[in-house]
């Protein structure tokens, strides 16, 4: 049996502590015939430490033999496959991982891949890209569940002043929804201890509108 035969084994056994253990090992022996057994198992484990720690094991990789094998995987008909390569990517932060983030990854349908993506997004996109990113992730404000609009905010946050001109277009928006979280997010800008609920209340309060 083979050095990547014997991690994919280990990474098949039912017990999630020893495929934590497994994927812990490969980072910390790092091999480049782990990394393709690696990224095809994020796509399909089911334990969210052990994905963590297969992602870290990608990490501990040459980005040079990781990139290109989980920038494919972003481009996965599974969703769970999309999502961990976009995390694995924004942790390995590397800038060949940028053009991988497209818009349909910023818009899919799946909303923890679309949540994803827009942290990867944050995290690799280049200066002179920042305001059309920030542009894109705005035409998505007012829309999706809470979880999706406080990652929606936080991802506009992190991009700065970047972020502001597409904001004071959002806060104008003739949909009400829109217009509380684009203020709801230039609240959580302008004063970063106060939490998301309390943004959107006040957002609310001020426009007359409902969350």
């Amino acid at each position: 049996m083979t050095i990547d035969d014997r991690l994919r084994s280990a990474l098949s056994v039912d017990s999630s502590s020893d495929r934590l253990q497994a994927a812990l090992s490969a980072g910390s022996y790092p091999n480049p015939e782990f990394v393709g057994v690696l990224v095809d198992r994020c796509a399909v484990e089911p334990d969210f430490y052990v994905r963590e720690m297969l992602t870290w094991a990608l990490v501990r990789h040459p980005a040079s033999i990781a990139v290109p094998l989980v920038i494919d995987q972003t481009r996965s008909p599974v969703p769970q496959a999309r999502s961990q390569a976009l995390h694995t990517l924004s942790k390995i932060g590397d800038p060949r991982g940028w053009p991988a983030i497209t818009p349909s990854l910023l818009l899919d349908a799946e909303d923890e891949v679309a949540r994803t993506a827009w942290r990867a997004a944050v995290v690799l996109v280049p200066e002179e890209d920042e305001a059309a990113l920030a542009t894109t992730l705005a035409s998505l404000l007012g829309r999706g569940d809470r979880q999706s609009k406080l990652s929606l905010s936080r991802a506009l946050a992190d991009l700065g002043d970047a972020a502001w001109p597409a904001l004071n277009d959002a806060s104008q928006h003739a949909e009400v929804a829109v217009r509380i979280h684009a203020l709801a997010t230039t609240r959580m800008i302008d004063d970063p201890d106060e939490g998301f609920d309390t943004a959107m209340f006040e957002a609310a309060q001020s426009v007359g509108g409902s969350i």
